[in-house]
């Protein structure tokens, strides 16, 4: 974000002002702003200003609902596993704006994902850790368990400390590990990294 000061109060919005126009919490409004997805600067004493235009903008053009359809070839899937709906939009948007050959699928707990891995196998998976019923480690374990799954790429993202790291049992070997909130220039790396493996992968094959 940058500082700006010269904007008058008509064109720019307080976090809890877009909150209201959006009709989304104070936190949500913040992650927006950190991760890219509105413009926003802080003012000398630290308060976030966003444009309204940058409000309105976004409340215009909500998500796309993710593709479902199978990916082809030199397209990687990734299943994203993720209960927090917001997150889901961030990490579309983000997604969206790389470019990169990738079709997002999302789950919104451990159950669906299971379910949607027999379906059929995708070649990413973004799972969040902490989630009701079947969590992301259960779904984790899973997979590591399951030889036929062992070519998939592996990520968990949490916002859990590493001390509760710890004491479920860390991160599994071969498993990438990014912190919440989520530093999504690492994780475009990351996304970039499976990408070219892939096409790697479908080149010794051919």
């Amino acid at each position: 974000m940058t500082k700006r000061d010269d904007a008058t109060a008509e064109e720019v919005c307080t976090t809890q002002r877009a909150a209201e126009i959006l009709g989304i919490s104070v936190s949500s409004v913040q992650q927006l702003v950190e991760a890219g997805v509105m413009e926003a600067w802080k003012t000398k004493g630290g308060h976030r200003r966003i444009p309204l235009q940058a409000v309105l903008r976004y409340k215009a053009a909500p998500p796309t609902a993710p593709p479902a359809a199978a990916p082809r070839g030199g397209v990687a899937t990734v299943l994203v596993v993720e209960d927090n709906p917001m997150q889901r939009a961030l990490y579309q948007r983000q997604f969206a704006a790389w470019g990169l050959p990738l079709s997002l699928i999302f789950c919104e707990n451990g159950y669906q994902a299971l379910m949607e891995i027999a379906r059929r196998q995708p070649h990413i998976l973004l799972a969040d850790i902490v989630m009701d019923g079947i969590d992301g480690y259960e779904v984790v374990k899973t997979i590591l368990a399951d030889p036929q799954l062992a070519r998939m790429h592996i990520a968990m993202l949490s916002g859990l400390p590493p001390e509760d790291l710890a004491r479920r049992g860390g991160v599994p070997p071969g498993v990438v590990f990014f912190a919440k909130p989520v530093n999504y220039d690492e994780l475009r790396g990351y996304m970039r990294a499976c990408c070219a493996q892939l096409v790697r992968s479908t080149d010794a094959t051919n």
